[in-house]
């Protein structure tokens, strides 16, 4: 393992005191608890929107604290659910006499947090669970794993969340996104965590993963390395699958990198993808191409379709300012 670390335990809280420093017009970080929250919260009364996770896909969440966006988010050690008390912590921070919106993949330990934070707080909460990954059944044990999808859920709640909308309205809004948003991944390498040393799974030359989790989970199919197009084709017909889309359909299309993965790579699987959906009669109205959910040094990429209606498309398009997404401000 060839890393720029001074040591793996004092690696997250050096990488935050950057990121901090770096971004300090729009976030200020609290060090114990763990959490970032905006600089400048909202004058007027607003739902405070609080996400979070294990630290390794940045830039999410961290990078998605500000304006139109999140209000503040927990980051835990690498691959770790963040603790509850960071998440009161970044709550009571924040909130403003709306109540806390908790967006949270789904995963056991953050599920399990997120809901004794909540438990604690004393205002009103919701949670928007997000459960995009198709690689794994509807009917499984945990459910289906939050991943790149999460990010559209951000945005979209933080647009509405800006416009003064409430705790129970954003909470139905969050569930119609999560319901309406897909993803699913594939792997070339699996990916280095520091604490281990090296990778978490090995990959022959010529073979590829389908539907590998953004913590280096195993995905659901190996098999052999294929040209870009045939790669896509299996990911985009495993989303076809899911939604079964109308023609006419407008979506947002993002293709998010796991991190190793180069633009130029990313933006090809997005023509890709982009020619699959059109050939299908689906309207591509938006879309986001960059290394967004990362799974630290991992390289593969994801495809995730949202369907769209004017309403999600006005919040999408509405102004966000933050480390990592910005556009109409």
């Amino acid at each position: 393992m060839k890393k720029f670390i001074n040591h793996v335990d004092t690696l997250l809280d050096e990488s935050l005191r950057g990121f901090a420093k770096a971004h300090s017009d729009l976030v200020e970080l609290n060090s114990e608890p763990r959490f970032v929250r905006r600089r400048q919260l909202s004058q007027s009364t607003k739902v405070a929107l609080i996400s979070g996770g294990g630290a390794g896909h940045e830039p999410l969440h961290t990078g998605f604290v500000g304006k139109g966006m999140l209000d503040a988010a927990c980051p835990g050690q690498i691959f770790t659910s963040p603790t509850p008390d960071q998440m009161l912590a970044a709550a009571q921070a924040v909130e403003s006499g709306a109540g806390v919106l908790f967006i949270v993949k789904n995963y056991a330990g953050d599920v399990m947090n997120f809901e004794m934070a909540a438990e604690m707080l004393d205002c009103p909460t919701e949670t928007v669970l997000v459960q995009d990954d198709i690689s794994l059944p509807k009917e499984h044990e945990i459910g289906r794993r939050g991943v790149a999808g999460t990010l559209i859920v951000e945005k979209i709640l933080g647009a509405a969340a800006e416009e003064g909308a409430g705790l129970a309205q954003l909470k139905s809004l969050g569930d119609r996104v999560a319901d309406n948003t897909v993803t699913i991944g594939v792997a070339l390498t699996g990916c280095t965590v520091p604490a281990l040393g090296g990778p978490t799974f090995d990959l022959p030359p010529d073979k590829i993963e389908i539907g590998v989790g953004i913590h280096g989970e195993h995905g659901r199919d190996v098999v052999d390395f294929a040209s870009a197009t045939e790669i896509v084709k299996t990911l985009c017909v495993a989303i076809e699958k899911e939604i079964n889309p109308t023609r006419g359909q407008k979506i947002l299309l993002h293709v998010n990198g796991f991190g190793s993965t180069t633009l130029m790579e990313l933006y090809l699987i997005f023509e890709l993808a982009h020619e699959f959906w059109s050939k299908k009669g689906l309207d591509v109205q938006r879309s986001l191409v960059g290394n967004y959910t990362t799974a630290l040094d991992m390289a593969g990429c994801s495809i995730t379709l949202t369907l769209l209606d004017d309403e999600l498309i006005r919040l999408w398009d509405a102004p966000v300012h933050t480390p990592a997404l910005r556009w109409g401000c």
